[in-house]
């Protein structure tokens, strides 16, 4: 959208009326001209037809009058709906513009702004608040002239036909003029009251919806409803003393405009009585008469509709209208490209409520250096941190990078120059990729508003994941992603190759591990449904949950004479299994390794008496459906107090050949079947490449086989697509698919990749695992050291011995600065921090 010099919140609402929308306000016009005269010509033709052609009877003028009479309605609702549709065009066009202009403003306000503003404010505003605004600016044209016209137009011909009856009819309206504005104000002050309560209410959704951890982990669900409820409360109360104010207007004004007819007919049926009046010209009266109600509703709804899109307009300008702290794009030159030297001198930072956050602070940086800003909880470290990278705004005193002061720098200057890495950093809804280019997009848009260039080579990213220790994360998520049938066919047939060279290569290493699949052997850490089915299920009725219920399998393993010897497997696992455990606690540790669960144990232990009494054949339809389940899960490596009958192994392997070709004859897309030569689209790429089941969750088990299919892959020459595939992960909202470390990770990574010459890390590594912030921090010593100026607020002071410089903070103070060997030997406040009070 074109730039203006005037901010958004200053400009008044009238000014958007026209704001792109000339062509169509001019076309509108031309419109509404010919509307109005198309709805006052069948007045005069129904005129016509009474007085010339039914009284004289002449049928060829009734024809004719007749004939313009329909074509005039026919056009008059035709351009009415034309102007609908260009009223609906300017308000929808003037609402977008209206929205992308306040988001773009709402986010250059200082970071201060939003400390006091919950995101459901700003939300409602955007997308409730601005609507009321652009219906007006939609119909700030054509309502007003359309109906204005129509008024005068019909006013005109109510005097042509009858001045006597015009001047009655007409003579109600000032007073309506004067009572509805009366009404209107208070109607307005109530709307205010709603708009500022909608705010509120939508700010406390907002607020409970973010701390919902909070709310659910400290059970404050009464002082969350307590909360909602009294402002939901008090929107009713408003909304209804809002809605009868508006509705008496509405009231008002039909009354007035339906007491107008009463004096017609006793005027008009007078001097019709008398001899002074023409039927034709009296029904030509009343129908004008009628007409004129239409247009002056009309008006009296656009006059609330203006009333209400103002105060909305107004009251949402008038919250965000925050003067805009840091110019964003420079005038008249190209963003600098700065020096990475940081000089700061006697810096203060005092809060609106004069609470000194930062004191006199100063402190020298070559370009190169990296500096540790360690100190007690509130010592104003990260305040010195968002000073130095513009996010706040410092009160006195001085910081220059590269001999610019960094108050008088634009937001793109600061951008192209500094990367910055916070403690939680927002991870936007999406994939890995597009938060991994989040900073780099932007810097380039920043330079080039079409976005146009190109993105950082695959090999620049994948290194950047490797250095933050996220790639083995990336890769994991490609690996566990499903290939959909037809999709990348290349890398299906290369994971397929991969797949023999995988179990020749490794599989004897790994045998010890891992069951691969094998249409000639029973899968021993496989269920008997798993051994039965031998793929996976595309119906739900082939999945474990319902395969009780399958008919289909039911009557196949009948005829097949495997229900029987299933049943007397259940039987026996249900003897074995309640005799060991009956008499332990319902604690998981127990029942890990059994086919039936803690809270199945009490149903399966009633069981056993009628297993004592009756065979088998005796037994109801509901205790066998219970024998089958049991059976059916029963996975022989696992569950081990039974052994798997050398028998019923050989019918469950011959029962897998007959129900395969069953299904392919009976229900063909069932299930895929496991077959060594052909991808399972329903599997991820992982058991693709696996074609087995692991038979421990051993970390040391994982690890070897993740290494053995990492050089697979890379022998294969298919590791890039599958991390490729891997960046394409949806993260979730506000990142909620990952872990806090796996966040840090990639924000890190992202900063990376921007690759700045100066970073800001305000405790970037907080949520990390030891080895993680080792990787980082070694990256950080043997690759920016000399090249970036790193600034970083350390919350560990077993990482900061390799930095250049250590500033210790206390109460907003900069208090020793020096290396670590120079502070430990001072025995300051550094030491004090590292070994505590002696």
């Amino acid at each position: 959208m074109p730039k203006t010099s005037m901010p958004v919140v200053k400009r008044p609402l009238s000014s958007w009326i026209f704001a792109e929308n000339t062509k169509f306000q001019l076309l509108l016009l031309a419109v509404i001209v010919i509307t109005v005269f198309a709805r006052v010509l069948p007045l005069e033709m129904q005129k016509r037809i009474i007085n010339q052609a039914i009284n004289l009877r002449k049928l060829d003028l009734l024809f004719i009058y007749c004939g313009i009479f329909f074509a005039a309605v026919v056009a008059a609702n035709a351009l009415k709906f034309t102007i609908n549709i260009l009223q609906t065009l300017i308000s929808q066009r003037a609402t977008a513009s209206m929205r992308k202009a306040l988001y773009e403003y709402i986010l250059t306000l200082p970071l201060s702004f939003f400390r006091d503003t919950q995101p459901g404010m700003a939300v409602n505003a955007l997308v409730n608040e601005l609507s009321l605004p652009g219906n007006y600016v939609g119909m700030a044209v054509a309502v007003p002239v359309t109906n204005i016209l129509t008024l005068l137009t019909f006013a005109g011909y109510l005097v042509y036909l009858n001045l006597s009856l015009a001047a009655v009819s007409i003579s109600i309206y000032p007073i309506v003029l004067l009572l509805i504005p009366l009404l209107q104000r208070k109607a307005n002050q109530y709307n205010k009251e709603r708009v500022d309560l909608s705010r509120d209410l939508s700010s406390r959704i907002a607020e409970s919806i973010s701390g919902i951890h909070e709310v659910q982990g400290n059970g404050a669900f009464s002082i969350e409803n307590r909360k909602f409820e009294s402002l939901v409360d008090r929107l009713e109360r408003v909304r209804i003393r809002w809605s009868i104010y508006r509705f008496a207007v509405k009231v008002a004004n039909n009354f007035f405009t339906g007491i107008g007819p009463f004096l017609v007919f006793i005027l008009g049926g007078y001097l019709a009585i008398k001899g002074r009046l023409e039927i034709g010209a009296l029904v030509a009266f009343l129908s004008a008469q009628e007409k004129l109600y239409d247009p002056w509703r009309e008006l009296i709804e656009f006059y609330q509709v203006y009333q209400d899109g103002r105060v909305a307009y107004q009251r949402t300008m008038t919250y965000f209208d925050v003067p805009v702290v840091h110019q964003i794009h420079p005038a008249d030159r190209m963003p600098y490209a700065l020096d990475n030297s940081v000089d700061i001198e006697n810096l203060s930072m005092v809060t609106d409520d004069g609470i000194r956050l930062l004191d006199d602070v100063s402190l020298a940086l070559k370009p190169g250096e990296h500096m540790a800003l360690v100190g007690f909880s509130g010592s104003g470290k990260s305040t010195l941190a968002l000073c130095i990278g513009q996010l706040y705004k410092y009160t006195s005193g001085s910081i220059r990078i590269g001999g610019q002061e960094v108050a008088d720098l634009t937001k793109q200057d600061i951008v192209n120059n500094i990367g910055f890495v916070s403690q939680a950093p927002f991870i936007f809804d999406g994939t890995i990729e597009e938060n991994l280019l989040y900073a780099q997009r932007a810097q380039r848009m920043d330079q080039n508003p079409d976005g146009q260039g190109a993105d950082p080579s695959l090999d620049d990213m994948i290194a950047v994941l490797q250095q933050t220790g996220i790639f083995a994360d990336v890769l994991r998520f490609g690996l566990n992603t499903i290939i959909q049938p037809g999709e990348n066919p290349e890398l299906v047939e290369a994971i397929v190759r991969a797949r023999d060279k995988f179990q020749r290569q490794f599989g004897h290493d790994l045998s010890e591990w891992v069951e691969f699949f094998n249409e000639e052997k029973y899968l021993f850490h496989s269920s008997i449904a798993d051994n039965l089915i031998f793929g996976t299920p595309n119906d739900p009725a082939f999945t474990s949950d319902h395969l009780i219920e399958n008919t289909f399998l039911r009557s196949f393993l009948r005829e097949v004479d495997l229900d029987r010897p299933l049943l007397t497997l259940g039987a026996e696992l249900t003897i074995q299994t309640v005799n060991l455990l009956k008499n332990l606690p319902p604690d998981e540790i127990f029942f890990a390794q059994s086919p039936i669960t803690s809270d199945e144990l009490g149903p399966y232990q009633s069981l056993i008496e009628q297993l004592r009494y009756k065979k088998l054949h005796q037994l109801g339809d509901d205790t066998k459906d219970q024998l089958m389940i049991l059976s059916l899960r029963f996975t022989p490596g696992l569950h081990k107090m039974v052994a798997l009958p050398t028998l019923l192994e050989r019918l469950i392997l011959e029962g897998r050949d007959q129900l395969k070709d069953r299904i392919a004859e009976e229900m063909p897309n069932a299930v895929s079947t496991y077959r060594v030569d052909q991808y399972s689209h329903s599997q991820t790429i992982l058991n693709n490449i696996l074609f087995g089941k692991t038979q421990s969750q051993a970390p040391h088990v994982q690890e070897r086989i993740s290494q053995s299919i990492v050089q697979l892959l890379i022998e294969e020459d298919i590791l890039e697509a599958i991390v490729q595939i891997g960046m394409k992960y949806q993260v979730g909202s506000n990142g909620d698919k990952l872990s806090g470390g796996q966040r840090q990770k990639l924000a890190i990574a992202r900063a990376f990749l921007k690759a700045s010459q100066i970073m800001i890390m305000d405790e970037a590594t907080s949520a990390l695992d030891n080895k993680s912030q080792s990787r980082v921090q070694n990256i950080i010593d043997n690759r920016f050291k000399g090249q970036k100026t790193l600034i970083a607020v350390v919350h560990r002071l077993d990482i900061i011995k390799n930095f250049d410089k250590i500033g210790v903070m206390k109460a907003g103070k900069m208090v020793e600065v020096g290396t670590y060997q120079e502070l430990m030997e001072r025995k300051g406040i550094l030491y004090e921090l590292q070994y505590g009070r002696k």
